[in-house]
């Protein structure tokens, strides 16, 4: 009897014992999981507008996001600066008027008569300066002779942005065929000493008659330019320049 018992025992021990792993299942608790992140992607692309939507918006034309670009205003420029300017416009509207001339193309307006007229044995002097040039210029009345060291202003000046330069208030003001220019030039270069003898006989016209100092002021052929190159200075190459620096 005993041994029947053990064997029913061991029969309701071994039928239990599935019974007992049947709690490892959880894969329900693993699908409860998956379907909050389903119900995400579901909201997701729920809010991302249809591809129908995006082609209703305005097109933008190309560079609309860009920044417009600030134009600065013209400087002013100083009456060195606009007498340069002046030369070389004058050169280049002579060269175009050798060339209709050449082509047989009307001749261009001529310079108005100058106001006052100078009286035979009363010259007028004047001394002009640029970097280190000293100009001392004597006016005559003349028919437009001009000497420099007493050779003439081309045989002097051989470029002709130099002859423009040195011959600018006589132009501008009309008196270039009405008197005889004596200059008498040192120190400095050909560009320093154009600008000395431009610088003289811009005063010496102003000697003539006071009422051309004016335009000639505005035209920036009175103003004494005091620019020059700078002296070298000890232990560099230039004034700036210096040499080139080593360690050892």
């Amino acid at each position: 009897m005993a041994e029947e018992e053990r064997d029913e025992s061991r029969d309701e021990t071994e039928g239990a014992e599935p019974q007992a792993e049947q709690p490892e299942a959880e894969e329900p608790a693993e699908t409860g999981g998956e379907e909050p992140e389903a119900a995400e992607a579901g909201e997701a692309a729920a809010e991302e507008p249809p591809a129908g939507e995006e082609g209703e918006r305005p097109e933008q034309p190309p560079g609309a996001e860009l920044e417009p670009i600030a134009i600065e205003a013209d400087r002013e420029l100083d009456a060195e600066e606009r007498a340069r300017r002046e030369a070389e416009a004058e050169e280049r509207a002579r060269r175009e008027a050798e060339a209709t001339a050449e082509t047989g193309e009307e001749e261009p307006a001529a310079r108005p008569a100058p106001a006052v007229k100078l009286e035979s044995g009363a010259p007028f002097t004047a001394t002009g300066k640029r970097k280190s040039s000293i100009a001392r210029v004597i006016l005559l009345p003349g028919s437009g002779r001009l000497e420099v060291n007493r050779r003439e202003l081309d045989s002097y000046f051989p470029r002709r942005l130099h002859q423009t330069i040195a011959r600018q208030p006589l132009v501008a003001t009309g008196y270039e065929g009405n008197v005889d220019v004596q200059v008498r030039v040192h120190g400095g270069g050909i560009s320093g000493q154009a600008g000395a003898v431009r610088h003289g006989i811009a005063r010496a016209l102003v000697e003539v008659d006071p009422e051309l100092r004016r335009e000639l002021k505005r035209r920036g052929f009175l103003t004494r330019d005091a620019r020059r190159k700078e002296r070298r200075k000890a232990g560099l190459k230039k004034a700036r320049k210096r040499p080139q620096f080593s360690k050892r």
